[in-house]
């Protein structure tokens, strides 16, 4: 049996139905074990950020996304013990190539290498 069951229910789906080209889920559950609502909760997975990049998104708005995102995982996010909080990035790969662009030129890395004439 997996030690993360919830997390691989969530890969699956997602997987399954996005179709995703980038998926990152990261469980932040431990960093909110001491929070009040989570007293009594034995659950080991409960907060997720999840990074998604899917052709899915094209012509969709981030709340229609989400709720795509939402509907999928209704099951866990309802079960007691289950999903507590989801934070979501979702978006299309153009999205990513434009922003990893954006990142690249901000750290001051070229775009495009450019080869220089040596002789």
């Amino acid at each position: 049996m997996s030690m993360t069951p919830v997390e691989d229910v969530v890969r699956l789906k997602i997987t399954e139905a996005l179709k995703p080209s980038t998926l990152e889920i990261y469980n932040d559950s431990a960093k909110h074990a001491h929070h009040k609502a989570m007293q009594g909760s034995v659950s080991r997975e409960t907060h997720f950020r999840i990074s998604i990049t899917s052709e899915a998104f094209k012509s969709k708005m981030q709340p229609a996304r989400h709720r795509m995102v939402y509907a999928l995982l209704k099951e866990e996010l309802d079960r007691a013990g289950g999903i507590h909080a989801l934070q979501l990035k979702t978006r299309t790969p153009d999205e990513e190539e434009r922003q990893i662009a954006r990142e690249n030129a901000e750290q001051g890395e070229p775009m495009a290498k450019v080869e220089q004439d040596q002789g």
